[in-house]
């Protein structure tokens, strides 16, 4: 009986011990010993009022400070490089150590041909830290050389020396070197940024969050930011498949918000400002005397406010100097705002580009009510940083995209909205459907990757496509910008051009009646044929259907049966086999079409520059026909076994209406794309050598016959327009080279059967002869006996003429 009321008070002791230390949010970090960390335990060493075991089932492990049970330890990994040297050896790497969540990279720099990094996640299983498996089917294989210039391995082995502990950043010295190492070598303007180096700098600034924050540090992250922001947007998108931009964003807000209690303590206000060492990349302000501090730069500057000097709650950033505005070196200039400010006012204001400020009543009850006491503002000149992951998206930033932020705020809404305005630097022509489209202002969405727009409002007084500065209201503080509606469709050059909601509508509507219209034409043309057997007895007649029958196909799948609504019910019914079926009948159909085309351009190569001597093969129709109708199989089955999924359209797609069942990704790239591309640059370079051919002919030939040969040339040259090359414009809209070439391919590929039809039976002399003879047989009896007459008429005149001149 005493043992077991002994051990009853050792448990009531525990409990009492353990529900103290969750009250107290274990402030006193020193108190928890480190076996208490371990993952079978209830609570780790946390950071205050922070329960473990509820962040590990949200899965927000960066609010965790991760015991060693929280990591992936290093391992070993054998791989081999694309160029070693003639050295066969396999090479032996290893994984770095790595956080739960976090994609490690090796230690020896490993990059693949796009520049990203081999990684490896580590990831939570049964509360444990494991390694993601490795697809020991796929050997990894790495470049030895990178492009010239390249600072990753610089970056790569600093990253190394921070892990391995040979760089101790808990050392203010040490964390300064280490940043303005950094700092120095993006600076540099004839190095190369990879991916890679974008990855491995979100992952050193995330270990710097480890460590007490330092001024001169925040420094040197904001010239580190500013040059990333300046590097080409292929790299920056293809860092994001990583979650490396929004991952460096994110580490960069949160080193920033750390801040402003040195920079603009409540001691300091009143004092004689001392102004820093000027620095040309970043400008530093120090008003700490008014309550104001700023980093500034031309891509990203940080504006660091304590209210509490001078009642200062905001910036408006300009673009033309004016007697109240302060001058950056960047090229911009600034003006500090004041709770009182009057926002009509403001808004007028000449080269305004954006300004935010909170209203003096918000800010009493959040300085009263809430805790608060200091304000950050970030101005972000452009949105290079916030890359959504999709290659296709309704809207994209028009502004500036400015930062709020109010450190050490808990509350997720504001008791009063914040006024913010942004300029409109939309510069196409306003399309009413782009408001449908979700047109306004919008804040960054750290979750999701994309730009959102709840809780925030957006006024205008007039269009809010016309308007110069649209004025926004929000509840809530993150980063914002003034976002414009329309398909914005990503090239393989990182660039995004824009198809306004009134292209998209006229091009589908070019793309309507130029389908129907080709479908009428091959009807007439299936009509001709069946009528006149003198006529599709014909070699040339038989070649022509059996490329309408492609082009038939096509058509009724791309106009009737493979549409997006069609495609977008198939995806909700999951009926995902179906989709994959049309997308390889589409695209079957689209190579068999262009297998014809070539088969076309070969027989003109032989009928205009080989014409002596040529002999046609026995059967030669029969043996095209097997080739164009066959060959087409072996690249659609090849993307329907390897990559079925390729077929199904994107989210985005089916959100925008743009989504069919057909190819995309590398199916597209090479099923689709890569043969149409090899067989219109055959049919070009076959038409230029058939033309000069023809030209160079045209001085041989008797003035007669001339007529006939120019006849030939205008003809071939639309043929050879119209079966094939019309496609290099349909290349170009397909790399985003503009909207002109979306325009002049729907007007020309689209109206191909049609044009066929006026060239080979409306313009044909003996099919019109045909035509009118089946329907209006009077009429072309009566003008045959017409004919007759006449040449009877004729022949007599000429004998009498004959006679009389015999006499």
């Amino acid at each position: 009986m005493g043992m077991k009321l002994f051990y009853a008070l050792l448990m009531v002791s525990a409990l009492v011990r353990l529900m103290q230390a969750e009250s107290a949010g274990y402030e006193d970090s020193d108190e928890v010993e480190e076996e208490d960390c371990m993952l079978d335990r209830p609570l780790c060493k946390l950071k205050p009022n922070i329960d473990c075991e509820q962040q590990l089932r949200d899965k927000n492990y960066a609010n965790l400070v991760y015991c060693n049970a929280m990591h992936c330890e290093p391992e070993s990994f054998e791989h081999d490089y694309l160029v070693r040297n003639h050295d066969q050896t396999p090479h032996i790497n290893h994984w770095k150590r790595a956080r739960i969540g976090d994609s490690a990279t090796l230690h020896d720099i490993c990059l693949l041909r796009n520049g990203l990094p081999v990684t490896r996640r580590c990831r939570l299983n049964n509360l444990t830290a494991e390694w993601e498996p490795i697809d020991r089917w796929q050997p990894v294989v790495c470049m030895r050389e990178f492009k010239e210039r390249s600072i990753s391995i610089a970056l790569n082995s600093l990253h190394d020396e921070i892990l391995e502990g040979k760089r101790h950043t808990n050392n203010t010295q040490e964390r300064r070197r280490a940043t303005a190492t950094m700092r120095d070598m993006f600076r540099q303007r004839d190095n190369t940024l990879l991916p890679a180096d974008v990855h491995v700098t979100g992952q050193l600034i995330e270990q710097l969050l480890e460590e007490q924050k330092d001024v001169t540090v925040g420094k040197d992250l904001v010239s580190i930011c500013r040059d990333i922001m300046s590097s080409d947007a292929q790299t920056l998108r293809l860092s994001a498949q990583l979650n490396a931009t929004d991952s460096l964003l994110q580490q960069f807000e949160h080193y920033m918000d750390a801040l402003p209690q040195q920079l603009v303590p409540q001691a300091n206000c009143g004092k004689v400002a001392v102004q820093a060492a000027t620095d040309f990349e970043v400008e530093s302000v120090n008003l700490a005397n008014i309550g104001v501090q700023a980093y500034l730069s031309s891509n990203l500057s940080v504006f660091f406010v304590n209210p509490q000097c001078q009642r200062i709650t905001g910036i408006a950033v300009y673009s033309a100097a004016a007697a109240d505005r302060q001058a950056s070196k960047s090229g911009f200039w600034y003006r500090l705002l004041y709770a009182h400010e009057n926002l009509d006012k403001l808004r007028v204001e000449a080269q305004l580009e954006t300004a935010a400020y909170l209203p003096d009543s918000l800010w009493r009850q959040l300085r009263t009510a809430r805790g608060a006491s200091h304000l950050v503002f970030k101005v972000y000149a452009h949105d290079a940083l916030f890359v959504e992951k999709v290659t296709e998206r309704r809207r994209r930033p028009r502004s500036k995209v400015l930062s709020i932020t109010i450190p050490g705020l808990k509350d997720v809404y504001l008791p009063e909205p914040i006024p913010l305005l942004l300029r409109n630097e939309n510069h196409r022509r306003p399309d009413a459907r782009a408001l449908s489209s979700g047109s306004g202002c919008g804040y960054w969405n750290y979750e999701t990757n994309s730009w959102q727009s709840d809780g925030v409002n957006t006024k205008s007084q007039t269009d809010i496509l016309k308007d110069p500065i649209i004025v926004c209201h929000t509840q809530h503080v993150t980063q914002f910008s003034f976002l414009v509606g329309g398909s914005y469709r990503t090239n393989d050059l990182g660039q995004e051009q824009l198809i306004t909601p009134f292209d998209e509508r006229v091009l589908d509507i070019i793309s309507i009646v130029g389908c129907s219209l080709s479908l009428f034409g091959v009807l007439g043309i299936y009509l001709t044929a069946a009528l006149f057997k003198s006529w599709r007895s014909q070699a040339s007649t038989k070649v022509l259907l059996h490329l309408c029958l492609a082009l038939t196909l096509q058509m009724l799948l791309f106009v009737f049966i493979n549409t997006d609504d069609i495609s977008e019910q198939l995806i909700i019914k999951r009926n995902y086999t179906r989709c994959v079926l049309l997308g390889a009948l589409l695209q079957y159909t689209i190579l068999v079409l262009f297998s014809w085309m070539l088969i076309i351009a070969f027989l003109q190569f032989q009928r205009y520059v080989t014409v002596i001597g040529i002999e046609r093969p026995k059967r030669y129709i029969l043996k095209s026909a097997l080739v164009a109708w066959s060959l087409p199989l072996l690249p659609t089955l090849l993307v329907a076994l390897i990559d079925p999924q390729s077929y199904l359209p994107t989210r985005a797609q089916l959100i925008t209406d743009t989504g069919i069942c057909y190819p995309s990704g590398f199916g597209l790239t090479f099923g689709v794309v890569l043969p149409i591309a090899l067989i219109t640059v055959t049919n070009l370079v076959i038409f230029v050598y058939v033309f000069y051919s023809i030209s160079h002919s045209l001085g041989q030939v008797q003035r007669a016959e001339r007529k006939m040969v120019i006849k030939q040339i205008r003809l071939s040259v639309l043929l050879f327009f119209l079966l094939g090359l019309s496609w290099i414009f349909g290349i170009f809209a397909f790399m985003q080279a503009g909207i002109a070439f979306s325009y002049l391919f729907c007007l020309t590929a689209t109206l191909q059967g049609f044009v066929l039809f006026v060239y080979f039976v409306l313009l044909d002399e003996n099919n019109r002869r045909a035509w009118r003879a089946l329907l209006w047989p009077t009429k072309q009896h009566m003008d045959v006996h017409k004919r007759t007459t006449e040449l009877q008429s004729m022949t007599t005149t000429s004998t009498n003429y004959s006679a009389g001149t015999q006499q």
